[in-house]
């Protein structure tokens, strides 16, 4: 049976002293009925019953941890988990394989709803005008249907998509949204996430990526680790992996391909934090990755990022062991020893 004090217990087994705010999210979601969905769709209809809950609030409070520490315990076989950018790979290569149909995306919303009781729904966001449209109108469909839905998010309903074009369209379609998933704000000081990492801030450990990964997704279900794509400034770039407030990069991978300032701008007003990873030794064969990994470090530690690098068996001294570079490269080495502690932050 499915308890609260379950939940709270294996939380606290991964070092999350459970609030106030979680504790009532977890009660909240304890709460959530499974009806057949052919009844709650004519129910839907005379009485204000929720579809589920889109819980909001602020990164690092434990949002996605919590609904897939309750995932784990819920006594539904049939859900389906995805994280938004694995979700809109999903509809659009269903898009794609329906293409010609009539309504493809009705037929979307069907294959869906086939044999399942939950979606779930990580760290939802809408930043492109083709998929703002899309996914509006198929999480009003869902929910018609009386599918029961969790979508995370660092944004309340309201804040989703600002400033996009043809947002007003948008806005609309979420309407049944705000009317049948209960919203809640998970409220609170502590970010996890953050404390985890700067708890882990000893440059002698070895971090593989699979470390990597549970030092950033601690207690969620382990995802395929594949390489995923960076859009900045109308490109595309490789990563390790990207979430709304996180990238993780790779320096001998990220640093190749053709950045430059502008891009470094974006990514440090846009995440909290950075990873870098996959640290190589370069001479002056490898100065285009070290000018611009300079290039990076210049403007993350102005704009005060937080940045994280797991440098394995390599030390910072050791990143550039050219001579071309002089003075810029004693300067960025400098500030590297000052962003491994933080205290540029302060």
């Amino acid at each position: 049976m499915l308890s609260v004090q379950n939940i709270i217990d294996e939380l606290k087994n991964q070092d999350i002293e459970v609030d106030y705010s979680q504790k009532l999210l977890i009660k909240k979601l304890c709460q959530i009925k499974f009806e057949k969905k052919r009844f709650l769709k004519f129910n839907i209809r005379k009485k204000n019953i929720t579809s589920g809950m889109y819980i909001w609030g602020e990164v690092g409070r434990g949002k996605t941890l919590i609904a897939e520490t309750y995932i784990r315990n819920c006594n539904q076989q049939n859900i389906k988990s995805f994280h938004y950018i694995d979700f809109m790979k999903y509809i659009h290569a269903q898009l794609k394989e329906h293409s010609g149909k009539k309504d493809p995306l009705n037929q979307i919303k069907k294959e869906l709803l086939t044999n399942c009781q939950l979606i779930f729904i990580d760290e939802f966001q809408v930043e492109d005008v083709a998929d703002a449209m899309i996914i509006g109108k198929l999480i009003s469909s869902l929910m018609d249907e009386g599918q029961k839905m969790i979508i995370t998010s660092n944004a309340h309903p309201d804040n989703l998509y600002r400033d996009g074009l043809q947002r007003k369209k948008f806005i609309d379609s979420m309407q049944t949204l705000k009317q049948r998933l209960e919203i809640y704000k998970l409220d609170g000081q502590i970010d996890y996430r953050s404390k985890r990492i700067l708890e882990n801030n000893n440059e002698e450990k070895y971090f593989s990526d699979e470390k990597i990964f549970e030092l950033i997704n601690s207690g969620i279900e382990p995802r395929q680790l594949s390489n995923m794509k960076l859009s900045i400034n109308d490109r595309e770039f490789d990563c390790k992996q990207v979430q709304n407030n996180l990238l993780w990069i790779e320096f001998k991978d990220f640093f190749r391909q053709p950045t430059g300032s502008a891009d470094f701008d974006q990514i440090c007003k846009k995440f909290d934090w950075i990873l870098i990873s996959g640290f190589i030794r370069c001479n002056d064969d490898s100065l285009d990755i070290v000018r611009r990994f300079v290039s990076f470090i210049d403007i993350a530690y102005k704009e005060k990022t937080k940045v994280k690098f797991f440098l394995n068996d390599n030390k910072i001294s050791e990143i550039y062991m050219g001579n071309k570079l002089g003075i810029i490269w004693d300067r960025c080495q400098s500030r590297l020893n000052e962003m491994k502690a933080f205290s540029h932050l302060n």
